[in-house]
């Protein structure tokens, strides 16, 4: 049975895991201090960090940490989905799907008017699902490092 529900102090250790092995798809090299002040936002009720969990049979197999932020184009909040890793083991079980809907119907619930993404143009499985939430828009991302010790390697960022 497929569980997705808020992430909580007791899913720290497989949470961590995960958190590895979507760092080491993209890889990205998150300092631990980083690691474990997201870990903490996540589990913050007032930070902007919110943290959605897949448990399938008992089992934690995959997260999704959405950034909620204001913005200039609507008055009602908007919704940054950052993260999103399912273990590979539990692929084609629907957990990504099933993070993804849980995701949109938080935000039309709560009134967001905007959830967003974004992933490698070469990430042809992530961008089949995607696709059927969404369609691709035509803004190019621009990125500009400007603090030391923010992650090196390819971060989705």
């Amino acid at each position: 049975m497929l569980t997705i529900r808020a992430a909580t102090p007791a899913d720290k250790r497989r949470w961590l895991e995960l958190w590895a092995g979507y760092n080491a798809f993209y890889e990205a090299t998150i300092p631990a201090a980083v690691t474990d002040a997201t870990w903490r936002r996540i589990l913050d009720a007032d930070a902007p960090i919110k943290g959605t969990i897949a448990e399938l049979d008992g089992k934690v197999v995959g997260f999704a940490n959405a950034v909620l932020h204001e913005s200039t184009w609507t008055l009602a909040p908007v919704c940054y989905l950052e993260d999103l890793f399912v273990d590979p083991a539990a692929r084609r079980a629907g957990v990504a799907r099933s993070l993804m809907k849980e995701l949109v119907e938080r935000a039309r619930s709560n009134g967001w008017s905007t959830v967003y993404w974004h992933t490698r143009g070469n990430n042809i499985t992530a961008r089949r699902l995607y696709d059927t939430f969404a369609s691709v828009d035509d803004f190019v991302r621009y990125q500009l490092l400007v603090t030391p010790g923010r992650p090196s390697g390819g971060s989705p960022e």
